[in-house]
């Protein structure tokens, strides 16, 4: 199911970002001790009411020397483009600001569902100093304050109200869905031409369920494929052409269709900062991942250039050393055809399930050869495990006291998985319970 998106605007100095941090809670920071991945405080994932949906912080786009006004509708940019329903933050202490009155012009021609929220509302003699955002002309203003978390559930109800009903997909599970995400001018689209255009029956192309969203079905070698593209990551706007951090955003969606996300990188740029973040996503959403170094034609090599890039990417995606990189040029169509072999296998890994009896054989052996750590006298007790789910592989470990668990021996635990089973090219998530 793809999530909703709900974007924060407003002029500076009104709370989004507060806002933006209570509604996430802790979620920001659930990963940030996962070596390699970098983290980009304009995105995450909220929760109300059982309903997710991503949340953009516009609060968190610095656009540089743009002037005041300017940054105001660029942010506001940002956030029509990608949001299903918008939240207009504005505050109480201040009133109504001639600033306010021109992200209200700019929202209006949005046509997007609003949700008037006015913050820094801390005291209920405050509430009679909120009905001149009537004005704004978006309806009836939600009185909050981030500083307190009060009134934000009454907002979240009227967002989640107005978020689109989806339709789940109809594909059949055979089929392997894949995307490819990266920073502009990676090639992507040019990637996509080339496989589309290598002796594949082309079925159709297919609105797909989401906003924008381009579905190319197609079959190779007896095997059904759709390749889940947006048409936002090949649409050109001045924000996006002036800076590549909201590449992001484009992804999001096509990440969590997918089964597998190819990780587009520019051979001729090597890695940037930007390629972690866009990965971050993939590996966070639990999606099977295959890294492409697309442009190889255009490297002068050697016998080791391969070698050094592959170490080089190693040394950069700490967090996803399960990835197989293929290196090829969507130009040329030179070492295309090795990239949907390696497709099939990482999709093939992401739903694979092993057997409890050995799993268990796999941990035991494990102990045996590094036993479990201790903390002030006690000492981790593993009694049995279990795999709970696929897509990602998902292990549930028995043990006396969860909190014993430590990063590195569950690691190890990982490693030992990997080892007896293979799982090249998807996440694994160990999971500890206390056994009742």
């Amino acid at each position: 199911m793809v999530k909703p998106v709900v974007a924060i605007v407003g002029r500076p100095n009104v709370g989004k970002s507060t806002i933006f941090n209570r509604i996430v809670g802790e979620r920001i920071s659930i990963v940030e001790d996962i070596p390699g991945v970098t983290r980009d405080r304009i995105y995450s994932s909220g929760e109300w009411l059982n309903h997710e949906f991503n949340l953009i912080d516009t609060g968190g786009i610095d656009l540089g020397d743009e002037p005041f006004l300017e940054q105001i509708r660029q942010q506001a940019e940002i956030a029509i483009e990608e949001a299903d329903v918008i939240i207009f933050l504005a505050s109480g202490r201040e009133g109504v600001t001639s600033a306010d009155e021109e992200v209200a012009k700019i929202l209006y021609r949005s046509k997007k569902p609003i949700v008037l929220a006015v913050n820094k509302v801390d005291n209920p003699e405050m509430r009679s100093q909120i009905y001149d955002f009537y004005s704004l002309g978006f309806g009836e203003p939600f009185p909050i304050s981030g500083a307190h978390g009060i009134g934000l559930g009454d907002m979240l109800d009227a967002v989640v109200a107005h978020f689109p009903q989806v339709d789940e997909e109809d594909y059949d599970p055979d089929v392997i869905k894949f995307s490819l995400i990266g920073r502009p001018n990676v090639g992507k689209s040019s990637l996509v031409n080339a496989l589309l255009g290598e002796e594949r029956v082309i079925v159709s192309n297919v609105a797909g369920t989401t906003r924008d969203a381009i579905d190319s079905p197609y079959m190779y070698d007896g095997q059904e494929y759709v390749i889940i593209d947006t048409a936002g990551m090949r649409k050109k706007g001045k924000v996006y052409e002036t800076t590549e951090k909201y590449s992001v955003l484009r992804a999001l969606r096509a990440i969590e269709r997918s089964d597998v996300v190819l990780v587009v990188i520019n051979a001729e740029e090597g890695i940037r900062e930007q390629d972690k973040h866009i990965a971050g996503y993939a590996h966070e959403a639990g999606r099977a991942v295959v890294i492409v170094v697309n442009k190889w034609d255009a490297i002068e090599k050697d016998e080791k250039t391969m070698k050094e890039f592959e170490q080089s990417i190693r040394s950069h995606f700490l967090f996803l050393d399960y990835a197989p990189i293929v290196f090829l040029s969507a130009k040329t169509k030179k070492r295309v055809h090795t990239l949907l072999p390696v497709i099939d296998q990482a999709s093939e890994n992401h739903a694979m399930r092993v057997q409890s009896s050995v799993l268990n054989d796999v941990i035991m052996d494990a102990v045996a050869m590094n036993p479990t750590p201790s903390d002030k006298g006690k000492r981790l007790r593993i009694y049995y495990a279990t795999q709970v789910a696929v897509k990602p592989p998902t292990f549930v470990v028995f043990v006396n006291e969860p909190e014993l668990m430590h990063f590195s021996y569950e690691r190890f635990l990982e490693n030992r998985i990997r080892d007896a089973f293979g799982f090249e090219g998807t996440p694994i998530r160990i999971l500890s319970r206390a056994r009742k």
